[in-house]
C-alpha cells in the first residue's frame, strides 16, 4: 500500500484522528469572532425606556415606538455606558473595554441627536458584548 491508503491501516489510524481532532479544535478556536450591527444607546436610558410601560397593559409591544426610544436614548459625549439595539430587536450590553471604545466613536461623531448606527466585532458571553473592534456603520 501506498499514498492516503497506507495512513489508515491499524496503528495510524488513532494518529490520524488525534491529529484532525487537533485541527479542528485549532479552527474553531479562531471563529469565535462574531459581529452584529445595530443602533448604539445609552444602554441605562434604553433599559429605563424598555421598562416603563404600564403593568395592567397586555400589549406592550403594539403601542411601542423603538425607534423612538432609539432616538431618545442617542448616545453623547458624557455617555458611559452603552448597548447595541439589533434590527430584531434584541439588546445587548458592551463591556467596559467596548465602552471606551463606543465613548471615543461618538467623541469623533459629533454632536447628533439620531440612529448611532455601529457594527461590532466581539465574542458574546450572555447578554454582553467582549468588543474587539466597533465603527460605524456605512
Amino acid at each position: 500500500m501506498s499514498g492516503w491508503a497506507s495512513l489508515f491501516t491499524g496503528e495510524n489510524v488513532m494518529a490520524v484522528t488525534t491529529w484532525f481532532a487537533a485541527l479542528l479544535c485549532f479552527s474553531s478556536a479562531l471563529s469565535f469572532a462574531e459581529s452584529w450591527s445595530g443602533a448604539l444607546v445609552d444602554s441605562k436610558c434604553y433599559a429605563s425606556e424598555e421598562r416603563n410601560v404600564n403593568p395592567k397593559d397586555t400589549l406592550i409591544y403594539v403601542d411601542r415606538d423603538t425607534n423612538q426610544e432609539i432616538r431618545y436614548c442617542s448616545p453623547v459625549a458624557k455617555t458611559k455606558s452603552f448597548a447595541i439595539v439589533q434590527y430584531d430587536g434584541l439588546t445587548l450590553n458592551l463591556d467596559t473595554a467596548g465602552n471606551a471604545k463606543a465613548a471615543d466613536l461618538v467623541r469623533k461623531g459629533g454632536k447628533k441627536k439620531a440612529r448611532f448606527a455601529v457594527v461590532i466585532n466581539g465574542e458574546q458571553s450572555r447578554n454582553t458584548i467582549k468588543v474587539d473592534s466597533i465603527s460605524a456603520a456605512k
